[in-house]
């Protein structure tokens, strides 16, 4: 679907790791802004120009080695967390 492989918690898209090594990253759309200005950081597009909206960050490929993935995972995580665990608590 995003042109890479895909990782996935509680049936929701946490990251995707792109051909060209950049990360995919899917945080809360609040903290959108916050996460902009982390290094190498990317308002996420789907194609030339078209921008995914609040909440899909892109990432560079040289920042996520090391530390720098486990940062951008657990902002994922933390997303997905929020948003499943409402969604069980709504059922």
């Amino acid at each position: 679907m995003f042109g890479g492989r895909c990782i996935m918690v509680g049936g929701k898209i946490i990251v995707s790791v792109r051909r060209n090594g950049s990360l995919l990253v899917r945080v809360a759309a609040d903290d959108h802004d916050l996460y902009l200005a982390e290094p190498g950081a990317a308002p996420a597009e789907m194609g030339r120009g078209r921008v995914m909206g609040p909440g899909w960050i892109a990432v560079d490929p040289e920042c996520v080695l090391d530390e720098g993935l486990v940062f951008w995972i657990q902002a994922a995580l933390a997303h997905n967390h929020a948003v499943t665990r409402s969604q069980h608590a709504e059922s």
